[in-house]
């Protein structure tokens, strides 16, 4: 079943989460980066979104509670986050839908241990859609939690969960359907991924070894589903040891739990090759397994070497064909695969000795960021050191001022134009800390060879890369983000009083500050700065958990913690520290030889910070004054409940000393004993007191037989304040008092029966009334500023973890209370108000310590009306960042699609660098929209030679609306600035491969990367068929000079060299006869130790693809007479070997395949075929069979020219109608030579920018490999009077062209108002 969210408002109400808690293995290791870089993972019951290049914080998306548990329980706490998943949805191109949150390219899909899966959406921050298949029972106990998620293509993105143990369910995550379920019972299913290759494909794992392949069909309402189930053997080892935690476990947990709550230290993972199609790599925690889909069999089985922890997470290196394994004690292992088995060949640390707690954090999760990887395949493919500058000197008009920006970022950033190969990883640890690795490979000097290559009569040095076995792996911390450190004991909120003077002397009163000091578990202060949502910084102070934090001031804090002793004389070690904030010391006192009877049971610090009760269990209080060295003044041997100092907004009630009138009341304390302990107090304090100090603080008190009181502190002396008492009585004959509130003139008291009393200490008023509540823990008065209306408005924290908000100068203040939702996503561990509201028409803001360890703020709007108060969800200030968040995915719709047409037609670097007058006065200010003068913005525009598509007009317009984010500096960052230069002036192509990676496009991204080299091979193609329509030595010359300039080109998009193109993810677009051919060899190593008759079948299948018919024919005649296919493999035998060709043997042969064909045993007709030279037909049958890369491969081998291309175009269109990859399917078209398909399939994929693009791609790629020469398969198309295209072709005529050009004005026009309409947002 399945639930839309409201759209007006976030799901999460008042509830604003400004840190989560730290992560822990209850979260499952739910981790995911998305493709344009964005970071989620899950902590607690929150989703955390960050930015792994600048370690910022972007949001919080608290998972509310289950409804159901709601309504069972009184208070229910978020279930954990255990699985986080961003869409592959790209940028939508199709302006007249870019608004609708069900396509957006933002959504993030979470699930949690109550079986629930939320559909977010990033940009409003709210939930999209609920996705639950609502368990019979309604507790949470009967919910199948989520094992893990994985977003599956078909016609649409579908969503794959893993709910419970054994169910895999495929949901609609637009209309919230479940299409398709699947109860593998009772297996434990582990994890679930995607195929690089094919989107519809994916694969689920269990603990045991069960392995599922499905391809999600196209067509129907979705659920259609293929499927087919493999056990992966070679995992005794980690069977009997899951054995074993099975016997452990029974019994003690749900049946219906998922596996990562069943066996938290139990990790089975799995991953795809990137090289090779339907080979996987699955970790047990004691085996690395490779399993072939196709033969459905395990390669190898490398056991886990002597000495090495289990494993425990997998992550594939796309670029270099590595795996990087996560073992449980923290510790990294590099796997490069070899041709039988991957060999270890590296080994790191995740988790440093050196300045980790003790004991050592755990890694939770690992992923990489291939954003990264894929920017770096653009700059190494595309640039050329020696080019950067030539590529910063955009104009020789250019001004002295301009050539230094250029010169000054080309000093900054010419160490990234490095061709190292360089991975980035990120990993999580259980202290809140995010890690960004850099791992690189360290080569010998004999890898990067210097060459001179000659073109127009100069030398131009050049870098060949030469990519061979790394020699050993680098890794290096980058980066670190650091969050909540540990679980949350305490909350503490500076609120210095005008009496509080600034650290290191001096009379001058210290500010409000935005900062909030954590108590953890773990021993430490964590100190938030909420302007920033980070941690400022963070102290180790304590080996115990912290149980009490108090501010002195603004810029010092007291703690305590303590421990029992476990000897024979018993007793308790209490620790006190002073944490200076400026210098980061921490200062013990008190300190004490022996242990004490009675531990510390709270603090509670004054206003200024210069004095501090320190209340025991069961002993005396003492008061300490808080000076550089703390000194004791006294100690009180009253039988206190509570104590609270006064705070300071309010001014003193005017009284005279000697006119003060007696505790009348006949609760008071009693008058002899009291009085004789504060003239002991002030005599023993006033002959050390030398200097008399004309402030004063008080505090009230309450004492077991409900009796109050108030103290005063006057300099170093203790004296009795003695307020107006009330004239009714104010005897607690039902409740002890639990909390209590004080500032001048109210004090205000709750007990534990839910009782709220307070009465004014100058007038003697008094009021009560009872809150219908469990017991009262804690009262915090809230700020007040000039011209309140009320100054009597408190939180009230109960000791089941809810708060209420009351107003005391209302005439009900029960009937106008804001009370908390049952069900805030958390319980409430602390609270206290932020004391930085200056203005009262400031909202009120709450802070809350949650019971799930993360800090949240909370907005309390008053309203004058009978109403009461009223919460509200907005942003309170506007964020404080170091560095800008430079995700330009972030930007409204308009503005991403704005920025990312400015990139594809060139903009010169220093566009993006600030102007010193903006940077000089205050760094990312938001400036006005309007630039200084419209002129400066199109000179920005880099001069090209291209034919113009679309308005001419449009990219000025687009940079007028762009130029509040260039302002803000949060379009690019330094280092892709920097790529950016460096290959602005390489072409078309890689201005596009740049702009769609910097937005997460990865797939379009590799097609832009092949075009040249697809555009090259059709090129050669032509050349080979007019050369044999020709004379031999004119062709041969021609031919010649063509390829010589092809290879030739330095700036243009074309250089690319073959190694480049078969590297990393490139191969995924392979298209011609050396990768398929070379692909397809080197897949027949990993099968050549294979047996069984089945086995042979497809061995024999791979040989004649690749042409190697004496292998083929061996390996037949190996088939044992008693063999099952002992005569189909003797005939095809005779069939491969024989040397006979004539047309009746010809067709005899082709009657005998048909024949074979129809009883379904299509691979043996197939390989007639192949005997007497039929391949074309042989296949289409593969084709049909749906063999698509194998047919590929023998039309590699066997075919060239137009029966390849008709190979190739016919597979384009299965690729980008089944399969649903149309940039796979426009690099096959191109190398096929039918443009005209590939402009009909960005038309109908509503893509005008792109087919604009593509179209100038073409056209410069074709130009500059044959300037002056139109040949055969060259037609000239002219758009406008000046400039015309250049496209080898003969078949796109004018009228296509034109329509492709206004296609794309109109596209941008409709961008412009778009644009226009928008806002700029920067967070």
């Amino acid at each position: 079943m399945a639930s839309r969210s409201p759209r007006g408002a976030r799901s999460h109400d008042a509830w604003d989460c400004l840190l989560p808690g730290p992560p822990s293995r209850s979260n499952g290791g739910a981790a995911d980066c998305s493709n344009f870089g964005l970071l989620a993972y899950g902590a607690g019951s929150c989703v955390v979104v960050a930015d792994p290049r600048s370690m910022q914080l972007v949001c919080i998306l608290p998972m509310p509670p289950s409804p159901a548990a709601s309504a069972s329980a009184h208070a229910s706490l978020a279930p954990f986050v255990t699985s986080v998943r961003w869409t592959p949805q790209p940028l939508l191109r199709d302006l007249s839908s870019h608004e609708d949150p069900f396509t957006s390219h933002l959504r993030l899909a979470a699930g949690d241990r109550q079986g629930r899966i939320a559909i977010w959406d990033l940009r409003s921050r709210q939930v999209l859609l609920w996705l639950d298949l609502e368990a019979s029972s309604s507790s949470s106990s009967g919910r199948m939690g989520i094992q893990d998620l994985c977003w599956v293509r078909s016609d649409s993105w579908l969503l794959a969960a893993i709910h419970g143990p054994s169910l895999l369910v495929l949901w609609d995550t637009v209309t919230g359907r479940c299409l398709w379920k699947y109860d593998a019972s009772p297996e434990y299913f582990s994890c679930i991924r995607r195929d690089p290759f094919d989107a519809r494909h994916f694969c689920t794992l269990g603990l045991r070894g069960f392995l599922l392949s499905a391809i999600a069909l196209s067509g129907g309402d979705g659920g259609s589903v293929s499927m087919q189930d493999h056990r992966i053997t070679g995992i005794s080892d980690s069977s009997s040891d899951l054995q074993k935690l099975e016997k452990d476990s029974s019994g003690s947990a749900s049946s219906l739990s998922p596996a990562h709550a069943l066996f938290p230290l139990f990790f089975a993972r799995l991953c795809f090759s990137p090289v090779s199609k339907s080979i996987l790599v699955a970790t047990f925690p004691k085996e690395l397994i490779v399993f072939d889909l196709n033969y459905g069999t395990t390669l190898s089985a490398i056991p886990l070497p002597r000495g090495f922890s289990k494993f425990m997470d997998l992550v594939p290196d796309q670029d270099r064909d590595l795996l990087y394994c996560a073992h449980v004690d923290g510790k990294l292992s590099i796997w490069k695969r070899g041709e039988q088995l991957h060999i270890l060949c590296g080994m790191e640390e995740l988790m440093p000795s050196i300045g980790t707690s003790v004991p050592t954090p755990a890694v939770l999760a690992l992923t990489l960021r291939q954003s990264e990887s894929s920017v770096q395949n653009i700059g190494r493919v595309f640039t050329n050191p020696s080019d950067i500058q030539t590529s910063l000197v955009e104009d020789p008009s250019n001004s002295q001022a301009s050539l230094a920006e250029d010169d000054t970022l080309s000093k900054i950033l010419n160490k990234e134009i490095d061709a190292a190969l360089k991975t980035c990883l990120i990993s999580i640890s259980d202290d809140g800390k995010i890690w960004n690795w850099l791992l690189t490979s360290e080569r010998d000097v004999s890898d990067s060879t210097k060459e001179q290559v000659s073109g127009n009569g100069t030398n131009s040095p050049s870098i060949t890369l030469k990519l061979t076995e790394p020699v050993s792996m680098k890794i290096s911390l980058m980066g670190q983000l650091h969050l909540l450190s540990s679980t949350l004991t305490t909350l503490a909120v500076p609120s210095p009083s005008l009496t509080a003077t600034l650290a290191r002397g001096g009379n001058n009163p210290a500010p409000a500050v935005p900062l909030i000091a954590l108590g953890t578990q773990g021993g430490t202060i964590d100190v938030v700065d909420i302007s920033a949502s980070a941690v400022a910084v963070s102290f180790s102070v304590h080996n115990n958990p912290i149980r009490g934090l108090r501010w002195l001031g603004n810029s010092r804090l007291v703690s305590f913690s303590y421990g029992q002793v476990n000897d024979k004389g018993g007793g308790f070690t209490n620790r006190l520290v002073v944490t200076c904030l400026r210098s980061g010391l921490n200062r013990p006192f008190r300190l004490l030889q022996k242990p004490e009877r009675a531990p510390i049971r709270a603090l509670r610090a004054s206003s200024s910070g210069r004095y501090l009760l320190i209340l025991f269990r069961d002993a005396p209080v003492e008061v300490w004054a808080m000076t550089k060295t703390p000194i004791m003044l006294r100690s009180l041997a009253l039988p206190f409940t509570v104590l609270e100092w006064t705070l300071p907004s309010a001014p003193r009630p005017i009284q005279s000393g000697p006119s003060r009138e007696s505790l009348a009341s006949k609760e008071q304390i009693s008058t002899p004993n009291t009085s004789a302990n504060t003239s002991s107090t002030e005599s023993k304090v006033a002959n050390s007191d030398s200097t008399v100090d004309d402030t004063s603080e008080s505090f009230a008190f309450a004492l077991v037989n409900g009796a109050l009181g108030v103290f005063e502190v006057h300099g170093r002396r203790i004296r009795d304040f003695r307020p107006k008492w009330p004239s009714t009585s104010f005897a607690s004959s039902d409740g002890l008092i639990t909390a209590m509130a004080y500032r001048l003139p109210h004090v205000v008291m709750g007990d534990r029966l839910g009782n709220i009393r307070w009465w004014d200490v100058t007038t003697g008023l008094s009021s009560s009334f009872n809150t219908h509540r469990e017991g009262i823990r804690r009262i915090k008065f809230s700020p007040v500023v000039p011209g309140d209306r009320s100054r009597g408005r408190i939180a009230v924290l109960f000791y089941d973890n809810t708060f209420s908000i009351f107003d005391l100068d209302s005439s009900d203040p029960l009937a106008n209370a804001l009370l908390q939702p049952q069900s805030p996503g958390t319980l409430v561990l602390e609270l206290d108000w932020l004391t930085r509201r200056t203005d009262r028409n400031e909202p009120l803001v709450l802070c809350i310590a949650g019971a799930d360890s993360s800090l949240r703020l909370i907005e309390v709007n008053i309203s004058d009306t009978k109403t009461g108060s009223i919460t509200k969800s907005r942003v309170l200030n506007e964020r404080f960042r170091p560095v800008p968040l430079c995700v330009p995915m972030l930007f409204p719709t308009a503005h991403a699609l704005a920025l990312r047409t400015i990139l594809q037609l060139g903009v010169k670097p220093s566009w993006f660098i600030l102007n010193n007058a903006t940077t000089g006065i205050l760094p990312y200010q938001i400036p006005d929209l309007v630039p200084a003068s419209p002129s400066d913005l199109r000179s920005f525009m880099i001069e090209s030679t291209l034919p113009s598509v679309g308005d001419i007009v449009v990219p000025e317009l687009l940079l007028k609306v762009l130029e509040p984010y260039r302002r803000e500096g949060c379009i690019l960052d330094e280092e892709r600035v920097g790529l950016y230069a460096s290959l602005v002036n390489k072409g078309s192509a890689a201005r596009f491969a740049f702009a769609a990676a910097i937005f997460g496009e990865l797939s379009e991204a590799l097609f832009w990367l092949q075009l040249p080299h697809a555009l090259s091979h059709l090129l050669e193609r032509s050349e080979n068929k007019s050369q044999q329509s020709s004379k031999p030595a004119s062709i041969s010359e021609a031919e010649s000079a063509l390829l010589n300039r092809i290879a030739s080109r330095e700036r243009s998009a074309g250089s690319i060299t073959s190694e480049a193109v078969k590297y990393g993810q490139l191969n995924m677009m392979a298209f011609s006869q050396e990768e398929l051919w070379g692909k397809a060899n080197e897949q027949i190593a990993w099968h050549a130790k294979l047996d069984g008759e089945e086995a042979i079948q497809k061995r024999v299948h791979e040989l004649i693809s690749v042409g190697d018919l004496e292998a083929a024919v061996a390996l037949l005649l190996s088939t044992p007479p008693e063999g099952s296919q002992f005569y189909p493999n003797a005939l095809r035998a005779v069939a491969l070997s024989s040397a006979v060709s004539r047309s009746l043997h010809e067709l005899a042969v082709k009657v005998v395949a048909a024949n074979m064909v129809r009883t379904d045993n299509s691979l043996s007709g197939i390989h007639l075929l192949c005997a007497v030279g039929r391949y074309q037909e042989a296949c289409s049958q593969l084709q049909d069979a749906g063999c698509w890369t194998d047919a590929a491969t023998l039309a590699a081998t066997h075919l060239r020219g137009s029966d390849y291309s008709r190979v190739l175009q016919r597979w384009a269109g299965y690729v980008l109608h089944s399969e649903h990859n149309i940039w796979r399917a426009l690099i096959l078209y191109v190398a096929a030579g039918a443009l005209v398909e590939a402009f009909a399939a960005l038309r109908d994929a509503r893509q005008p920018d792109t087919a604009a693009m593509f179209l100038l791609a073409c056209h410069e790629i074709y130009s500059q490999a044959s300037p002056n020469s139109q040949t055969d398969v060259e037609t000239s198309i002219t758009v406008d009077e000046k400039q015309s295209f250049q496209l080898p072709l003969r078949n796109l005529v004018d009228e296509d062209i034109k329509a492709i050009s206004e296609f794309y004005g109109e596209y941008q026009r409709k961008l412009v108002h778009l644009c226009m309409d928008a806002t700029p947002t920067f967070d």
